[in-house]
C-alpha cells in the first residue's frame, strides 16, 4: 500500500481544511516546497497535491507553487482541483505531473471524462469521487449531488477508468479514523480499478486497518494522509517501514 502525503494549496500556501470548509483553515507552511522535501526525506515516493482555490472556483490558481514542488527530486506528483477543461489538464501534465485528478466535472459530465481518458491515457487521469453519505459531493464539497458514488464509479470504470481517489467527506480532516465500510463498498463495486482511500487517517493503526482491508479488496492501492502528518500523530518513516 502506497502512502500519499497530501499537500493542499490555497493562496500558494500549504494548508488543511476541516471537512473541506473554507472558513476552517489552518496554515502549516508558507512555502509548500518545505513539506514536499520533508515527506520525500521521510520515504515518500508519491505526493497528492490539491489546488483548493481551483476546487472552489473552477480555475487552477496555484500552478506556480506546483511547479516549485515538481522541482523536488524523487517524487511522483498527482494534482487535483480545478481540472475542468482540456487545456488545464494538458498544461498540468506537460509540467511533469504523473496524473491529474478530475472531480466535479466527472460527476456532471461523465462522457467528457471518458474522452479525457482516451486522449491522455488511463494512467494519467484519476477521478476523485468525494462522497457524503454515499452520494457524490461536488464544487469543492460545497454541493451534494443526487448521484450515488458507486454508480458513478461503475460507469466510468466500464469506460476505461483505472484510478479512483475515494474520499469520505465526513471524515476528512476530522482525525477520527477512516470510514472503512465506505472504502470497502466502493472498492468491491469496481474490482478492476485502483482505489486510493482518503479521509480520516489519524494514526498508524488507521493505516494498518486499511492495509488489512486491502486483503479483502486488493484493488485498494494506497492511502492519502494529510492532517495526521502535519499534527505529527503519524510518523511517515515508521508507517512506510511497517
Amino acid at each position: 500500500m502506497i502512502i500519499y502525503p497530501a499537500i493542499d494549496l490555497r493562496g500558494g500556501k500549504c494548508v488543511r481544511l476541516f471537512q473541506g470548509k473554507a472558513d476552517q483553515e489552518t496554515v502549516y507552511f508558507e512555502n509548500p516546497v518545505e513539506p514536499a522535501k520533508t515527506w520525500r526525506d521521510g520515504g515518500a515516493s508519491n505526493l497528492h497535491v490539491v489546488d483548493l482555490d481551483g476546487a472552489f472556483s473552477g480555475n487552477s490558481r496555484n500552478l506556480d507553487a506546483v511547479q516549485e514542488i515538481l522541482k523536488v527530486d524523487g517524487l511522483k506528483v498527482q494534482l487535483g482541483g480545478g481540472m475542468r477543461d482540456e487545456k488545464v489538464i494538458k498544461q498540468s501534465l506537460d509540467m511533469g505531473l504523473s496524473r491529474v485528478i478530475i472531480g466535479t466535472r466527472a460527476c456532471n459530465e461523465p462522457s467528457w471524462v471518458i474522452e479525457m481518458i482516451k486522449q491522455f491515457g488511463p494512467d494519467r487521469i484519476v477521478v476523485g469521487i468525494d462522497a457524503k453519505d454515499g452520494m457524490v459531493a461536488t464544487q469543492g464539497w460545497v454541493e451534494t449531488s443526487t448521484t450515488p458514488a458507486k454508480d458513478l464509479a461503475k460507469t466510468l470504470v466500464a469506460n476505461g477508468l483505472r484510478w479512483i481517489i475515494h474520499t469520505d467527506v465526513s471524515t476528512d480532516g476530522a482525525m477520527q479514523g477512516p470510514n472503512l465500510e465506505a472504502q470497502r463498498e466502493i472498492s468491491l463495486a469496481v474490482p478492476k480499478c485502483n482505489v486510493i482511500a482518503s479521509g480520516g487517517v489519524s494514526c498508524a493503526e488507521d493505516i494498518s486497518n486499511l492495509r488489512e482491508l486491502s486483503i479483502e479488496c486488493p484493488n485498494i492501492e494506497g492511502v492519502i494522509v494529510g492532517k495526521a502528518l502535519y499534527e505529527k500523530t503519524v510518523d511517515l518513516k515508521q508507517v512506510i517501514k511497517i
